[in-house]
């Protein structure tokens, strides 16, 4: 039993030693001090005012993404999976989202409300508040350009509502106007789309599972595009495609997903993700950036 200090009260919702691997897609990790997972937002706030102020705090969606060291997580990790569950309609264009709901559930009640654009969040494997922390995207869209406010929370349990131009959003990256702010919701503007339908997702998820390892341990794309470029492509012309470091596999199907065959550890996969960089530098003279947020510590 490790000795993290959890605020009176909470000891009962905290599970000690948690494994990671069973909270991230591609079933790796090892395990996190202390979880939590809130009840509420004023659950959540009330935690965070009583936690030591020296007790580092990790922020878990759904885990895609994800890759946590074998030596696992130091501190409390707070999943809102589940929790922070709310999706409403709150303005003829207006959609609020709490940090919780799955990108996919968005996307599919957006099209049964025939607002749009939003059907690229059915091809987002993550939570809103992942999309928001690294403006993730699908099929050529983004979720920075639909948010019109956030409301966020910081250490000492304080919500407030932010405006989106006080964010900076580029691919893939999102600047905020303070550190040390975790996001609890958002409100997305939309447009009318009288044309849209769960139909036109499931075609498109259609397309997805025909060119990528669905199904299959993943964290879905590792890379992000280079500027003008295709990070599958060079990964492929590379001569990478099934490259294998222990348990771990570039996938032969599409070359910017790493599979965990099972077998894999953590530290196989931060050696392959390496591996590729190196060598598609090597070959193409192109540095490969993740998208894959890799935290923890090593075994």
């Amino acid at each position: 039993m490790n000795s993290v200090s959890i605020p009176a009260g909470f000891e009962a919702r905290v599970l000690r030693d948690e494994p990671m691997s069973r909270h991230t897609s591609w079933h790796v990790g090892g395990p996190a001090d202390a979880w939590f997972a809130p009840g509420d937002s004023g659950e959540l706030a009330g935690f965070l005012r009583q936690l030591p102020p020296g007790v580092p705090v990790t922020w878990v969606g759904l885990g895609s993404n994800l890759l946590v060291r074998d030596g696992g997580i130091r501190g409390v990790v707070i999943s809102v999976h589940g929790i922070l569950n709310a999706l409403e309609r709150v303005g003829d264009l207006m959609v609020r989202a709490e940090a919780g709901v799955a990108c996919a559930r968005l996307g599919r009640q957006c099209a049964k409300w025939q607002l749009g654009p939003a059907d690229f969040f059915a091809g987002i494997p993550g939570t809103v508040g992942g999309a928001l922390a690294m403006n993730a995207g699908a099929w050529g869209a983004e979720t920075w350009p639909c948010v019109a406010e956030v409301e966020v929370i910081d250490r000492s349990g304080e919500r407030r509502k932010r405006a989106a131009a006080e964010y900076r959003f580029s691919y893939r990256s999102v600047t905020p106007p303070v550190a040390g702010e975790w996001f609890l919701a958002a409100t997305f503007r939309f447009e009318s789309r009288p044309d849209a339908s769960t139909d036109s997702i499931r075609k498109l998820l259609e397309r997805r599972h025909a060119a990528q390892p669905i199904g299959e341990w993943s964290c879905g794309s590792v890379f992000t595009n280079p500027p003008g470029g295709h990070a599958a492509q060079l990964i492929e012309s590379a001569g990478l495609k099934g490259h294998r470091i222990g348990g771990a596999a570039v996938s032969t199907k599409h070359a910017n997903f790493i599979i965990n065959d099972g077998q894999a550890t953590a530290s196989d996969l931060e050696a392959l993700v390496r591996h590729v960089q190196d060598t598609v530098q090597r070959v193409h003279g192109v540095r490969l950036v993740p998208e894959v947020r890799v935290i923890g510590e090593a075994a």
